[in-house]
């Protein structure tokens, strides 16, 4: 029902509001006044059986409930006057009594009315018409002989019925003739020979006529058919035998299916082929069938007219025959007019939108009358296939009938119109908790009543108002959602329903649990066979929710044996078998959700003994049958020898020599004491026995078989099983099952009754009994109703346990109607939310997938009209959504959306296409960022403007600051170009300086990423024309060797490296950046190593050297006396401690008498002067850092925390590049982020041996 509303004074104003105006659904509670609303009807073509009493439905919903009456063929049918006519209790449903009776009496077309104080509602005109199976008239048939080769044609003529009969031709055998492609049935039931041959000869060609209501056959006189080969025909081109000429014409209704067919005679046996002239034959809805001589096309719509040319060949020639097909329609909805529910003064619309060929004639009524004869209403106004109601009044309650008819049909629908003044109902249960997991979405419900429609409000805690945003979405149901749950989100929530007349809350309660999570997951395990296996599963889970551990082995349930030991969180497996061996799973489910894991067992073979020899058991012997019955027999056998391993079982096989010979099958197991069993056994089977023994070893060869024992049959003991129901076309429901085996038949002549009826309607059950088939097709459902479905097998000796009944469904077919109220809201300029009135769940004819919203962006609102950039994109929302979001969208941009509803089938008609805009975003980065013709002072620079604009570019920034030989930065300097500014010299700047170069585009939003680039200015002075190190000196000591060098260079990388001498190792290195000194540590006494100093730039490929020198570190000396070991320091190192202890326990004793240790005196008095803060010092760089180019200087005072970060060297300008992979430009310079984090030497020294400064001292504090 819609609530297309809003309070005017004119019709101006209306129009375009219901236009706008769409909101969701509404049912009315069925305590309140409402006009009726036909809930059931029989079909419009009711063929009823003579035999059963005719059943017409007629079901409705009101308050007050309605009263019914009936007519009949136009006029008055007085039910209560006719004896045999029953209108059952508070319905209008008639069940006539035609036993006894002429049934013809009661054929006519019966209409059911249903009427309260505030309308009339009125079914659908249904015709009753009575099957029938008429007899075979008298004929005789005359024997027909023909010579070979000929074409032949046998006509059947079955009298007409009511349905028609289904035709099939069999033999005086009750076989039916076999059809190929030179021998066809046609629709019409007449047998066609393209060409006969000698053995069609017979005396019994017999048409059969069966009609389904009356399941009655009836047959026509036999056929005589001698073919002689006296005077063959020769070979021949085709020819058409039907339809005859070359060209005929077909008419087809939409939606049904379009049977077309070509039967051909000549010789050799032509062959049929199908094309539809100017196009392609419907691609999913065509089948070909009777041996390619029949062509159907399915839920035929109107492109599928034309003309269809079938074409017969042989190797003589061709034949060609086109079949003008016109599709016609009968009237059907595009939007068929829907309840509505007013409030006094309220103004609504009812459409009935209809579509056929011939376009059908709508006409109205109000309460059954044509509404031109109705009391005139001024507040209504009639305009084609609109009804509009302004104004409207207490009292003024209708139901609306619209009426569409052409020649091949009509469509009826009620709508009525209620007018309420109904102050607001919540009619979600109060007090309702929800119970959902972490990071789930949580939907709270408000379902409410009301005219005027209330408004819907959410408050938290009684106290904080719910806007709609992020995390809530508050949908037109009233429904409350929140996209991701956290605990913070549980709590009272209040909902609150609000209209003119009054005010309703209910209140809900959210809990939001903790998810359940596996904290130890179980291990893979290797265990020897005989040995136990653990496996563990540690859970958390919230405390209120109950678990529940499951285990399987292979996603199957645990082996029924003692073996397996489950306990809280643990699985044992005692004494493993390879049967053991697989992946075992454990899951922990609670009420709202579960986890599991996983684990493998391997088991290997165990440490033999080789004391006893174990061997397989020897067959049993002497099998024995014996108390024989029709449904059991004893076995009796002699065990054979053990071989030192005691029999466990016995395992018993048998044979079925008559379904399934040379397969044997477990029957049962005996304990290894027994040696005898009784057998229960299956009728018709012939069995045949032997017995295995099994030990620890394995199992024994198989015994020699029994005699063969033979039961008798019976009826089926069970039925199939895996019934099922579901449609693969629209109009369709196939049933399936698993058929029987043999074994279980239990006797000859299986077959199955197949049962079905549309449930929740009062129906009798329809059968079909079919052999040696899996499954069967219902056809002429309706779309997408559920059927209750049952399969029982029957053979020769009676029928199986009665079945079980399954719910199916038929065919879905593609969605009806678009979406509507397509609203999209742009959030920013990149994400936008798109919303959309549910299409009515009638119209989605299936099982509801969810909606498609397809968008595509047209252009940049910068570019011009008709640029296409983007293909289209479709995100989807499963089940019943009306709102979703589009991430990623391009900022400054014009985008085109529809919307789609999704069934099982395919995809409905789209909503009509909608434009949005996104607004202005920050652009991206420059395209490139170039340095030209560095000179002493001055920097040339070049950038292009960016790849994307995402708005209007109002110009450039860019920020630039010297680095110093040790990375650290200066000063930052800032300039601003406009946007068509796209080079620029920078002046004024230090010779032989790095600068690093940050320059961003920015539009109104602001600046986008940063390019960043790094140059050197040219030096003041010529390289030096001798090498750029001078003398290399060397000495050694204990702790290492010592190198220092003169430099005169200006790299930023200068390395000592060296390797042992005559060794094809690499070199090793370690970084010395800002020093001419340096101790290489950890070197090998005895050996002699050759050492150079190095220094490269990644700006510069040349790589300075000094010469190698020679440094020969001495052998430790064999002998040395270990102090420690010496006997007289031992005892001066314990009277040290002993002193110690004395000390400290006076110092205690003096401290608990009240004594004071002036600690603070002291440190005033000694106070460390290093710990002073530093004077700033406006001429030092600050450090080099990436994460801010404002930080402070090196020299600058400390921060008030007293942190300080350490000043640590780096290998490269790639290790400081944040992210770890700094690149180099096309020019070479270098492009990449600053980190001030700088990883530390690893041949550093401790950092006891540096020298003091305020940065180590404050921290050694921290």
């Amino acid at each position: 029902m819609d609530r297309n509303r809003k309070r005017v004074p004119g019709f101006g104003a209306v129009l375009l509001i219901l236009v706008s105006h769409v909101t969701s659904a509404l049912e009315v509670p069925l305590d309140l006044p409402q006009p009726p609303t036909i809930t059931l009807q029989s079909p419009k073509d009711y063929i009823f059986d003579p035999r059963e009493n005719i059943v017409i439905h007629c079901e409705a919903k009101g308050k007050p409930h309605p009263s019914f009456s009936w007519t009949r063929n136009g006029t008055h049918f007085d039910v209560e006057k006719d004896s045999k006519v029953l209108m059952k209790p508070g319905s209008g449903t008639l069940v006539i009594d035609i036993s006894g009776e002429k049934a013809e009496a009661y054929e006519g077309t019966y209409q059911c009315t249903a009427h309260n104080e505030h309308g009339t509602a009125v079914s659908n005109s249904i015709v009753i018409r009575q099957s029938r199976s008429p007899l075979w008239s008298k004929e005789r048939n005359e024997a027909i002989v023909v010579q070979m080769g000929v074409s032949l044609v046998l006509q059947c003529r079955p009298p007409a019925g009511l349905p028609p009969p289904v035709i099939f031709w069999m033999d005086n055998n009750f076989q039916r003739l076999p059809l190929d492609k030179r021998v066809s049935q046609a629709l019409n039931g007449d047998l066609y020979f393209s060409n006969v041959l000698p053995e069609d000869s017979r005396p019994d060609y017999i048409c059969y006529a069966r009609f389904p209501h009356t399941q009655t056959i009836q047959q026509k006189q036999p056929i005589s058919v001698t073919v002689l080969d006296n005077s063959p025909e020769g070979e021949h081109r085709p020819g058409f035998m039907m339809p005859l000429g070359t060209t005929s014409t077909k008419m087809v209704l939409r939606g049904e299916t379009l049977e077309l067919e070509c039967i051909a005679e000549g010789l050799p046996t032509p062959e049929i082929s199908w094309q539809k002239d100017g196009g392609e034959l419907p691609s999913g809805r065509t089948s070909i069938h009777d041996f390619q001589k029949t062509l159907k096309v399915s839920d035929v719509n109107e492109a599928d007219a034309g003309d269809y040319r079938c074409t017969a060949t042989n190797t003589l020639g061709t034949a060609h025959h086109i079949i003008k097909v016109t599709v016609k329609a009968a009237p059907f909805w595009v939007s068929a007019p829907r309840n509505l529910i007013l409030a006094p003064n309220e103004t609504g619309i009812l459409t009935c939108r209809v579509n056929g060929d011939p376009k059908p004639k709508i006409s109205w009524f109000v309460n059954g009358v044509p509404i031109e004869n109705a009391p005139e209403e001024h507040s209504r106004k009639v305009d084609g296939d609109t009804v509009i109601l302004s104004n409207v009044q207490s009292g003024s309650s209708a139901v609306y009938q619209c009426n569409a008819s052409n020649e091949f049909g009509y469509l009826m629908a009620n709508a009525f119109v209620n007018v309420l003044a109904e102050p607001p109902r919540v009619l979600t249960p109060p007090n309702r908790v929800y119970q959902v997991i972490t990071n789930n979405p949580a939907l709270l419900h408000c379902a409410s009543f009301g005219s005027p429609l209330p408004t819907i409000t959410w408050f938290k805690d009684s106290q904080i108002s719910i806007k709609n945003g992020d995390p809530y979405v508050i949908h037109e149901n009233g429904t409350l959602e929140i996209h991701v749950a956290q605990p913070l989100n549980s709590g009272k929530y209040t909902c609150i329903a609000t209209n003119n007349l009054g005010i309703k809350e209910n209140h809900v309660y959210l809990d939001v649990k903790e998810p359940t999570r596996i904290l130890k997951q179980p291990e893979y395990k290797v265990v020897q066979r005989g040995m136990s296996a653990t496996f563990e599963c540690k859970v958390k889970h919230d405390p209120s929710l109950i678990p529940t551990m499951t285990w399987l082995k292979d996603s199957g349930e645990l082996p029924d044996d003692e073996r397996f030991v489950v306990d809280i969180d643990t699985l044992t497996i005692k004494d493993v078998t390879d049967g053991d061996e697989g992946t075992y799973t454990c899951i922990m489910n609670t009420t709202l959700d579960q986890d599991s894991a996983s684990a493998m067992l391997t088991v290997i073979e165990a440490t033999p003994t080789p004391a006893i020899v174990y061997e397989k058991p020897d067959p049993p012997s002497d099998l024995e049958l014996t108390d024989q019955t029709e449904r059991s027999v004893r076995l009796t056998w002699i065990p054979g020898d053990e071989h030192n391993s005691p029999t466990q079982k016995f395992l018993i096989q048998y044979e079925d020599v008559l379904h399934q010979p040379g397969v044997w099958i477990n029957l049962t197991e005996v304990a290894g004491t027994g040696t005898t069993a009784q057998l229960n056994l299956s009728p018709y089977v012939y069995y045949s026995f032997r017995v295995l023994a099994l030990n620890h070893v394995g199992y024994s060869q198989p015994s020699q078989s029994s005699s063969q024992y033979r039961t008798n049959p019976a009826a089926p003991d069970e039925n199939p099983s895996d019934v099922q129901g579901a449609g693969t076309e629209p109009g369709n429901l196939v049933i399936s099952w698993t058929p029987l085996t043999g074994f279980q038949s239990n006797g000859p002549g299986l077959e199955y009754k197949v049962q079905w009826r549309q449930k929740d309607v009062d129906e009798d059950w329809s059968s079909k009994t079919v052999a040696n088939v899996s499954q069967f097709a219902v056809s002429g459902t309706p779309t997408y109703v559920p059927y209750e479905i049952k399969v029982q097998a029957l053979n020769d000796y009676g029928s199986g346990p009665e079945p079980e009944v399954v719910i199916g469904y038929s065919g879905e077919d593609f969605p009806l109607s678009a979406p509507d109220s397509v609203q999209i809201m742009v959030h920013n300029s990149t994400l936008a939310e798109v919303r959309w009135e549910p299409v009515p769940l009638p119209s989605v004819r299936g099982r509801l997938q969810g909606y498609k919203v397809y968008y595509r962006r047209e252009r940049g609102l910068h570019e011009t009209e008709g640029e296409t950039e983007q293909q289209e994109q479709v995100l989807t929302f499963s089940g019943n959504s009306s709102e979703g979001r589009l991430p990623d969208l391009q900022p400054y941009s014009l985008y085109n959306l529809s919307i789609r509803v999704l069934n099982n089938k395919g995809e409905g008609p789209p909503s009509p296409s909608k434009r949005f805009k996104t607004p202005e975003g920050v652009p991206g980065p420059p395209s490139f960022l170039n340095v030209l013709n560095p000179s002493l002072d001055s920097l040339t620079l070049e950038w292009g403007p960016p790849v994307k604009n995402n708005g209007r570019l109002i110009g450039y920034t860019l920020k630039y600051q010297p680095v110093n030989s040790t990375h650290e930065l200066g000063p930052v300097m800032v300039k601003n170009f406009l946007a068509n500014e796209t080079n620029f010299t920078l002046d004024n700047l230090n010779s032989s300086m790095l600068y690093k170069l940050n320059l961003s585009a920015k539009t109104i939003e602001g600046s986008g990423p940063i390019i960043t680039k790094e140059a050197l200015t040219v030096m003041n002075t010529m390289p030096p024309v001798g090498p750029a190190f001078g003398t290399v000196n060397t000495s050694v000591s204990e702790d290492g060797a010592v190198i220092s060098w003169d430099y005169f260079g200006h790299h930023k990388n200068v390395y000592v490296e060296y390797i042992v001498e005559n060794s094809k190792e690499d070199w090793k290195k370690e970084l010395v950046n800002g020093s001419h000194w340096h101790m290489i540590k950890g070197l090998k006494p005895g050996t002699s190593y050759r050492v150079r100093v190095v220094a490269r730039d990644p700006a510069d490929p040349t790589v300075h050297s000094t010469d190698e020198v020679l440094v020969a570190v001495p052998a430790v000396p064999s002998r040395q006396v270990d102090i420690a070991t010496q006997g007289w320091f031992i005892g001066l190192m314990c009277a040290i401690a002993l002193l110690i202890l004395v000390l400290l326990i006076v110092c205690f004793i003096k401290r608990n008498k009240g004594g004071k240790y002036p600690v603070k005196e002291k440190e005033d008095a000694h106070q460390d002067p290093e710990i002073q803060p530093m004077k700033e010092d406006d001429g030092t760089f600050g450090e080099y850092s990436d994460t801010e180019d404002h930080k402070p200087l090196k020299g600058s005072r400390t921060p008030s925390n007293g942190t300080v970060r350490r000043d640590e060297s780096d290998d490269s300008l790639v290790d400081y590049g944040e992210g770890g992979d700094g690149q180099f430009n096309e020019d070479g310079s270098f492009i990449g982020q600053y980190s001030g984090k700088k990883e530390k030497d690893t041949h550093e020294g401790n950092e006891s041996s540096e020298a003091p400064s305020p940065v180590n001292a404050m921290n050694s504090f921290v």
